[in-house]
């Protein structure tokens, strides 16, 4: 209490104490001789108008044994229906608190009727030695209410001491004990007498506050409460009860000054309840907060697992261990068959140190590792069983790992993807000359809790392990294995006396709420793992493999996704062998990402590729596919029995078309929608062609323009999409400088140009935007490799025309493909002298292949058919078709070119 409170809070005499109450003297006959200042104020008589006066004149003779008038119910502040009409006392009837004392009407001088209580108590000596006006016997008289407030108070003093579950305990200015109530006995163990005078570190050594901002010690806590006279309040103060040791306990403490009416500082008071079970459901619903916020952060089982073990080590469990079927591994279905169908992979393995317990599912390695002769140990960089060490996280070495972030691979998908993720793929040297897998296989012999929680499909608890399945869909996706280390630890050292040894109900609750979490988790993962890869899948087969080598151009290129949760999107390129040798070159961009972007993109790469071989020019190859893609869809929104996108992502689509001959170092593009290429020359100088700009597929209204220029020896193309060079950060035009300046340095390679362009582009290695980059670098065919004659629309130019080709050959070194040729040249040469007309062209192009080109003014395509036996022709070019491995029909402004493609002789070939 503050010394500023007054006295009347801190005076705990009661009512009827003769120093404070009404105090009445009377003689033998009841008349009053004695009349005290109270009485005078209670009521309202002055000692001279009341002395003389019988008692009567002021109480009623009688004790009330009935509910008292409302005038004196009211002017005594007792409530009426709290009456005088309670149990019978031994002289009259009161309220039960006022037992053992009288209850009165008293009359006030200014007419009101008071309820009081009486005692009475007689003077020493007896009444028959006094006469009438000597004192008998002395009447203190309060006011029920007043005193009846006054027993409420002691009644809570005496709660508080003998009642409370709250312990409350006494110490004086030196910090020893002197009073104490009974919970607080309780917690000692021992009754007051035993302890009384001790100090309060004394009592809970060992013990300390774990409310950040205050000392630690109760010492410091209670000095600083008696220097200060600030009270503190909800103080977290953990120790051993003594009356409990070996668990520790968790109380919350409240200190607050003690202080006479005079405010001099007598000692100070503590309030401590124990909050140890409260605690602990907090402590568990953290730990659920935890679980949520750190469990399942990526769509990746191995991470998850490991999450289980990181959030439950050490708060909940001294050693954790998660184990996952190989099918939530790999994508597939959870497993529902019996422990004997399920193999189990050790994902997982987390323990605090010191705390190993045996693991029943894996092997011992000491023995093994105790036989070799150079064993020293444990390495403790190497990872234990179960636990990925860094080494086995790679693809592969330095030589044969995956790019850095930000660079993508040689190919559209990432090496390691395409063997099924780098986790679980050793390639570290650790690994050289044994056999042994990052995630081992585990085996549960039959009676371990393992087996049995896989065997009933519920959780398990033996002592200190508990076993929690992995359940989702109905199957079981793994274990999860808490363990207590209940007994001796790796180095045999007992448990600690304050861990707990097992699972109570509710931990085995909170357990079962965290595995049921990571299960969601792990099944999320395993459905991306398996969409995954399915769209992987899909993405080979929707992108080149690999580019062939071609004679006209050199290649390198770069591929990044946007959409990191699937690994596919929608821009595409392609490098497309031509006949003579020419070669189509294309990059588009499909608006969206994801699957239905990918599925968008095979689409059109399938109708480019196609219409590419009909030979069309760019111009005409874009008018083709801007009409296709204008169709509208032919399939009801149901078609297959479901929702299906509202909008059409064929729409709007970008493309750009290129053909390059090597022969003629002619280049002829168009685009629909897309950026231009840019262009190196070899000099390094770097152009962005102003190529007339169609619009993006489907939309159509303007029509596809081409522009054809020459390309010098040796030039650099670079075809990319607007991930590669716009972003949030950056407009386009910074994009474009950016990529000119890195394609500027002549002195790098195609890797070389591809790998700086992207770490310099996209430094993160994800864009907003999917990401393509295709760089070509032109050849020229030697002349010496090309043989050209023009020729009349005469029936003499057949010989004359076998004639040069037969030379040609001889030239080359081709004598075994005289005759087949010779037949070729004949047919080709005589369907233009016959139908169509015109000077004729004959061209020989020695590439990896021969390739034999007639040309002629007409504009008619001739027809593979089938003769019939009466037919006098028409066998020509089905023989033709026999000797050739390809031909075809290719257009031109002036006529047409009909072209056959032969095998050269294998040992030229090679």
């Amino acid at each position: 209490m503050s010394a500023a409170n007054t006295a009347e809070s801190a005076d705990f005499r009661g009512p009827l104490d003769i120093t404070r109450a009404a105090t009445v003297v009377l003689d033998a006959e009841s008349t009053v001789i004695g009349w005290s200042p109270a009485a005078a104020e209670l009521l309202g008589y002055e000692p001279a108008e009341a002395l003389g006066r019988p008692l009567s004149a002021f109480l009623s003779v009688h004790p009330v044994g009935g509910t008292p008038p409302a005038a004196a119910a009211e002017a005594s502040g007792v409530p009426e229906a709290s009456g005088v009409s309670g149990a019978p006392v031994s002289t009259g009837v009161g309220p039960p608190s006022l037992v053992g004392n009288e209850i009165h009407v008293a009359h006030a001088r200014d007419g009101r009727e008071l309820l009081v209580a009486t005692a009475t108590c007689p003077l020493p000596g007896g009444a028959a030695d006094r006469g009438p006006g000597a004192p008998d016997r002395i009447l203190v008289a309060a006011e029920v209410g007043e005193l009846r407030h006054w027993e409420s108070r002691l009644a809570l003093l005496q709660g508080l001491a003998t009642q409370s579950p709250v312990g409350l305990a006494i110490y004086d200015t030196d910090l020893r004990l002197t009073w104490c109530n009974t919970a607080y006995e309780r917690e000692i163990g021992q009754p007051l007498a035993a302890f009384r005078g001790m100090r309060a570190d004394e009592l809970y050594g060992g013990g300390s506050f774990v409310t950040p901002g205050y000392p630690q010690t109760l010492d410091g806590v209670m000095h600083q409460v008696l220097d200060t006279g600030e009270p503190v309040l909800d103080l977290n103060f953990r120790a051993q009860q003594p009356s409990d040791p070996g668990r520790d306990h968790l109380w919350s403490c409240a200190y607050y000054r003690l202080e006479d009416a005079h405010g001099h500082v007598f000692g100070v008071c503590e309030d401590a309840f124990d909050v140890t079970d409260r605690y602990r459901v907090q402590e568990r619903l953290a730990l659920l907060v935890e679980a949520g916020r750190r469990i399942g952060t990526v769509l990746d089982v191995p991470t998850t697992a490991e999450e289980i073990a990181e959030v439950a080590v050490p708060d909940f469990a001294a050693t954790v261990r998660v184990d996952v079927t190989r099918a939530a591994m790999t994508g597939e279905t959870a497993a529902v068959g019996s422990a004997a169908d399920m193999s189990l992979l050790r994902v997982a393995d987390r323990s605090e140190p010191g705390a190993a317990t045996p693991d029943p599912g894996l092997p011992d390695p000491a023995p093994r590792d105790a036989d070799r002769p150079d064993a020293e140990g444990p390495d403790p960089g190497r990872p234990g069983p179960g636990v990925p060490g860094p080494g086995l996280l790679d693809s592969g070495g330095p030589e044969t790992g995956p790019p850095g972030p930000g660079v993508a691979g040689p190919g559209p998908v990432d090496s390691a993807d395409a063997e099924g993720g780098s986790r679980g793929v050793s390639g570290s040297a650790n690994s050289v000359g044994e056999d042994r897998h990052p995630y081992p296989p585990v085996v549960y012999p039959p009676g371990s809790p393992q087996h049995r929680s896989l065997s009933s499909g519920g959780l398990v608890l033996d002592e200190g392990t508990l076993v929690v399945p992995l359940r989702a869909g109905g199957g079981i996706l793994g274990l999860v294995t808490f363990d207590r280390c209940a007994g001796p630890d790796a180095s045999g050292r007992p448990p600690a006396p304050d861990r707990a040894t097992t699972f109570d109900n509710g931990e085995v609750a909170l357990a079962d709420e965290l595995a049921a979490r990571a299960a969601v988790c792990i099944d999320n993962a395993r459905r991306y793992t398996r969409e995954r890869t399915a769209s992987l899948a899909l993405q080979r087969q929707l992108l080149p493999h690999h580019l062939p080598p071609q004679s006209a151009v050199r290649t390198a290129y770069r591929y990044l996704p946007a959409d990191d949760v699937t690994g596919v999107g929608g821009d595409w390129f392609d490098v497309i062998p031509l006949s003579g040798t020419r070669v189509g070159l294309v990059v588009g961009d499909v608006v969206g990402h994801g699957l239905q972007a990918a599925a968008t993109m095979g689409r059109l790469r399938t109708s480019v590729r196609a219409f590419a071989q009909l030979d069309m020019p760019p111009d005409e190859l874009l008018t083709r596919l801007d009409d296709l893609v204008g169709q509208p869809a032919e399939e009801p929104p149901d078609a297959y029995g479901g929702a299906v996108e509202t909008y059409d992502v064929t729409t709007g689509a970008t493309c750009l078309y290129a053909v390059y001959d090597p022969v003629s170092r002619r280049c002829v593009m168009a685009r629909a929608g897309h950026l231009p290429p840019a262009v190196v020359d070899p000099d390094g100088a770097v152009s962005f062609p102003d190529l007339p700009a169609g619009p993006p597929l489907g939309l159509g209204g303007l029509p596809f323009e081409s522009m054809e220029f020459e390309l010098p020896v040796g030039s650099l193309l670079a075809l990319f999409t607007d991930g590669l060079v716009e972003a949030r950060d950056h407009d386009i035009s910074h994009g474009l400088d950016t990529l000119g300046r890195v394609l500027a340095d002549r002195s790098a390679s195609l890797e070389e140009l591809c790998d700086r362009a992207v770490s310099e582009l996209v430094p993160d290695g994800t864009s907003a935007d999917d990401t393509a980059l295709l760089l070509v670098r032109t050849r020229e065919l030697d002349a010496e490799r090309v043989a050209h004659w023009e020729l009349s629309a005469e029936a003499v130019s057949v010989g004359r025309a076998r004639e040069l080709a037969t030379g040609q050959l001889e030239a080359w070194g081709l004598e075994e493909l005289v005759f087949a040729t010779q037949l070729v040249v004949s047919e080709l040469v005589t369907n233009a002298v016959r139908y169509a007309g015109g000077p004729l062209g004959l061209r020989l192009i020695r590439d990896r292949t021969l390739v034999c080109e007639v040309a002629d003014t007409g504009h008619t395509s001739p027809h593979l058919r089938h003769s019939a036996e009466d037919d006098e022709g028409g066998r020509g070019l089905f023989i033709v078709a026999q000797l050739v491995q390809r031909w075809g029909t290719r257009y031109t402004p002036t006529g047409k070119t009909i072209w056959t493609e032969q095998a050269l002789p294998p040992a030229d070939g090679g």
